[in-house]
């Protein structure tokens, strides 16, 4: 049954996970569901999961657990719940955009650049692909985003990018990227929120600590330099 509100839902495909989460709202979201497939590709994958507006959680054992097989069971899940009716959109954690500079609407000319540029991280990017095509495949109506962590990167400086390699590496797009972009934006818009004068103006240094681990530089809201280069590979 279809409800009266409005949905976003968010997918964050890794190497070895599917995170996801719904939020309810337009201009505010309030995330009213999450939850994540585990050991993807491996033996014992679950589904768990956490409603807010229910206060219920659970979890869930898939019997294959391949990406693509993994991305179906999720979509079948989802499409159980009355909120997924609606749902108005998708939004994707890429990890590479190469030189990507913000969110952009997934069409088949942008999954073509995405195939084509995957062997810059094939622990990720493959897997990420295959999660937005499962989605395009069951409900083609449905607008998708790609949100890419380099994004937030783009605007260090040339020496900052430059890698110490010879020169003619950076023509094949051989440079430091940056990731855990989508990690900072988020850092540097709760320092807005809470009212620090460092979201805009002066030096801060942000850290992203999980699986993956990186530094930030950030002067007068931009990004300048970061401890992440070319790759991002599983545990760095």
């Amino acid at each position: 049954m279809k409800t009266d509100k409005t949905y976003i839902l968010t997918i964050n495909g890794g190497s070895s996970s599917i995170r996801f989460a719904l939020y309810q709202g337009e201009k505010t979201l309030k995330k009213a569901l999450s939850g994540k497939i585990d050991r993807v590709g491996l033996n014992g994958s679950n589904l768990t999961f956490h409603d807010a507006a229910k206060n219920q959680q659970g979890s869930l054992k898939l019997s294959t657990s391949d990406h693509k097989s993994a991305a179906n069971f999720l979509i079948d899940w989802l499409e159980k719940l009355d909120s997924f009716l609606s749902v108005r959109a998708v939004g994707h954690r890429v990890v590479h955009g190469m030189h990507h500079t913000a969110p952009e609407l997934v069409s088949q000319n942008l999954l073509d650049e995405l195939h084509r540029i995957s062997p810059f991280d094939p622990d990720h990017l493959p897997s990420e692909i295959e999660l937005i095509e499962t989605f395009r495949q069951r409900h083609p109506q449905l607008p998708q985003v790609a949100c890419f962590d380099t994004a937030f990167h783009q605007t260090m400086p040339r020496v900052a990018k430059l890698l110490p390699i010879p020169r003619r590496f950076e023509a094949k797009g051989i440079q430091r990227y940056g990731f855990h972009g989508l990690s900072y934006s988020y850092l540097m818009e709760e320092l807005a929120r809470i009212g620090d004068a460092s979201a805009t103006t002066g030096r801060v240094i942000l850290a992203h600590l999980g699986n993956g681990a990186s530094l930030a530089a950030v002067r007068d809201g931009k990004s300048i330099d970061t401890s992440m280069g070319l790759l991002r590979r599983r545990g760095w």
